[in-house]
């Protein structure tokens, strides 16, 4: 694979994070506080589960995916953080990509993820999350996998080095899904219906991902 840019050039940023105090803030606390920064800033705010990162690749090709979902006119989801969840999830229903992907009550160590020019430290501080390096990057790992839905038997035909690989595949595969005429009910609504302009709306389920709503 080719060499991944710089940090410090890239648009979007990731770091791991954990809580404070190894308690609080809570799910709820988490949703209330995504829900607070949606107004201030047009930047993709997001907040995942660790344990379902794979690396950085994993989540630059999902933006990457969501980039030319948007710039080509056809994106899966009103809101542009839930589409974002889709692709790290490899999944084409909401759903079930929160339930590999979105923070939980069980969820200990996170990877905080957004656009420039939002900063690292004032949004960990509005998360009350600090720094945890052992969060992320990691490589993925087969209990990674397991929770991306790859599981043993397609583990087994490549090396484990090759494991992110299988992680990219499945982020391109939701595109492939939308080809076939796949997808969500409000995907599949908009296909049917493309005169109607997409309106970026909050999205309200299960501990959503993402905050603020952004053009790409």
């Amino acid at each position: 694979m080719s060499p991944l840019p710089a940090a410090e050039k890239r648009k979007l940023w990731a770091i791991g994070a954990r809580r404070r105090d190894g308690r609080t803030p809570d799910a709820n606390a988490l949703v209330r506080t995504l829900r607070a920064l949606a107004p201030e800033s047009e930047a993709l705010v997001a907040l995942f589960d660790a344990r379902a990162i794979a690396g950085e690749r994993h989540l630059l090709s999902a933006w990457a995916h969501l980039g030319r979902s948007r710039e080509h006119g056809e994106p899966r989801l009103r809101d542009r953080g839930a589409e974002f969840a889709l692709y790290v999830a490899g999944e084409d229903q909401l759903g079930r990509a929160l339930a590999k992907v979105g923070v939980a009550a069980d969820t200990e160590r996170f990877v905080l993820v957004a656009e420039r020019p939002l900063e690292i430290e004032p949004l960990l501080a509005r998360f009350s999350l600090v720094v945890d390096p052992d969060a992320y990057p990691v490589p993925p790992s087969e209990a990674t996998l397991d929770r991306l839905g790859i599981g043993a038997a397609d583990r087994a035909t490549v090396p484990p080095s090759s494991w992110e690989g299988l992680v990219l595949e499945r982020v391109a595969m939701v595109d492939l899904s939308a080809a076939a005429g796949g997808g969500s009910d409000e995907a599949r609504s908009r296909r049917a219906a493309p005169s109607i302009p997409p309106v970026t709306g909050a999205h309200s389920g299960r501990v959503p991902p993402t905050g603020p709503k952004a053009k790409h």
